[in-house]
C-alpha cells in the first residue's frame, strides 16, 4: 500500500526526530512510504532536521488547517495519515495501518490511534481517561491521535477546513463517530505543553474552546481567545 503522512510543523526540531524515527518501520510492513512536512517558516532547526530526515518539505502559511490542506494537496499515496510533529506511533503502528487498510469495507471510513502522553503522573493518567471518555462517548478524537483516510474518501467528504483551531473536530464530525476505528497501537504525544502551561490550565482551555464551537463560535474568533489565554 502506499501511504502518505502528512506533518504541520512550526518551531519542532525538538520532537520531530522521535516522532520520523518511529515512522521508519514502514516499509518492513510492506508500505510504500511518503513523508511531507509542511512548515509555517519556523525560526530553529525543523524544515533542516525533516529534510536530513527523509522528509520533502513544504512551506505554507501558519495555521493547522491550511498547512494539513497543503499537504493533502501535495500528497500522492492511496491512503493519508495526519500526524502532529510531537505525537511518535508506538510499534505495531504499521501492521494496523496494513490490516485496515486491506478491508474493502474501510475505503469509506478512518482510524485514529489511542492516545497516550510521555509523562507518567495522575495528571497525565488524568488526563488520559479524559481522552478515552470523549472518544468513547463523544466520538470526538482530536488530532494528536493521528487521522488515517483513504485520499479517495478525504476528498469525497471535502478534507480539512482552513480554520486555525477545531479542524480536526470538524472533519472527524463529518466522517462520523460510526465510521472510525480506534487502534489498539499508541500515539505517544509530548507531554511538554501541558507540563509548561500546566494541566489544568491546558485542559480547560481546551474545553472551552470546544464548548465555544459547540455553540457557533467562528474558529478564528475560537483562535483569538486561545490566543490570549495563552499568555
Amino acid at each position: 500500500m502506499s501511504l502518505s503522512v502528512i506533518m504541520p510543523t512550526y518551531n519542532a526540531a525538538r520532537t520531530i526526530k522521535t516522532t520520523i524515527t518511529a515512522l521508519k518501520t514502514a516499509q518492513k510492513a510492506g508500505i510504500s512510504l511518503e513523508l511531507i512536512v509542511v512548515d509555517a517558516n519556523s525560526t530553529d532547526e525543523t524544515a533542516c532536521l525533516a529534510e536530513k530526515l527523509g522528509a520533502r518539505v513544504i512551506y505554507c502559511e501558519k495555521g493547522r488547517g491550511p498547512q494539513l490542506i497543503a499537504g493533502s494537496k501535495a500528497a500522492t499515496g492511496d491512503w493519508l495519515l495526519f500526524l502532529h510533529a510531537d505525537t511518535a506511533l508506538g510499534a505495531g503502528w504499521a501492521a494496523s495501518i496494513v490490516v485496515f487498510a486491506s478491508q474493502k469495507s474501510n475505503l469509506d471510513r478512518a482510524a485514529v490511534f489511542t492516545f497516550a502522553l510521555d509523562a507518567k503522573s495522575k495528571a497525565s493518567e488524568r488526563l488520559t481517561q479524559m481522552v478515552r471518555f470523549r472518544n468513547k462517548w463523544l466520538g470526538l478524537p482530536y488530532g494528536d491521535q493521528g487521522l488515517l483516510i483513504y485520499r479517495r474518501f478525504y476528498k469525497r467528504i471535502g478534507g480539512y477546513k482552513p480554520w486555525p483551531l477545531m479542524e480536526d473536530v470538524d472533519l472527524v464530525r463529518r466522517i462520523g463517530n460510526s465510521k472510525i476505528a480506534l487502534f489498539d497501537t499508541v500515539a505517544l504525544t509530548s507531554a511538554e505543553r501541558y507540563v509548561d502551561d500546566g494541566y489544568l490550565k491546558r485542559i480547560t482551555r481546551n474545553f472551552l474552546c470546544l464548548l465555544l464551537y459547540f455553540i457557533g463560535v467562528s474558529p478564528k474568533l475560537i483562535s483569538k481567545i486561545y490566543n490570549t489565554t495563552n499568555k
